[in-house]
């Protein structure tokens, strides 16, 4: 009966190894989907990136606002370390000044950064996603830099946002 159960055991082994395996190429290509419904979220913070004295304006010029979700709320709160299954989105607006007022044009980007610590040991936890104007589709072909921006915030768990009641 023993040798009857190893054999399963093998086998299903086997293929949660493989399936584990396959599960962490997939998050190193970035596998974060859209964040559906993000803006019913809470709004963290808005800043606005213009004119080029900004070192990030050629990357990120624009009208910012990031929003959390509600697993990362309370840690953002209690400014402690985020629990797997955060969620922060920066949506970015293209922005044009006109008679003093500042206005969006149309959307830049939505970056997306998730964490699990599992499968994004390696980089705090997070992991990054891009998608390009309204796709839904993602885009982010290297995490590198937004790993190497981030790593500087380390001591807050990779997160520059801070809460404002």
């Amino acid at each position: 009966m023993n040798s009857r159960l190893s054999v399963p055991l093998t086998v299903s082994t086997a293929a949660a190894i493989a399936l584990g395996a396959l599960s962490g190429l997939a998050q190193k290509k970035g596998s974060s989907p859209f964040p559906t419904g993000y803006r019913h979220w809470t709004h963290v913070k808005t800043m606005a990136i213009y004119g080029n004295q900004h070192p990030l304006f050629n990357h990120f010029g624009g009208l910012h606002n990031v929003y959390v979700n509600d697993a990362g709320l309370t840690s953002l709160k209690e400014g402690r370390a985020y629990p797997d299954g955060t969620v922060f989105v920066f949506d970015l607006f293209d922005i044009q000044s006109a008679q003093g007022a500042i206005e969006t044009r149309g959307r830049k980007l939505v970056a997306v950064m998730e964490k699990n610590s599992k499968l994004n040991a390696s980089t705090g936890g997070w992991a990054w996603e891009v998608f390009q104007g309204d796709e839904q589709k993602g885009s982010l072909q290297n995490a590198k830099p937004c790993v190497d921006c981030h790593a500087s915030q380390k001591r807050v768990d990779y997160v520059f946002s801070t809460y404002t009641p």
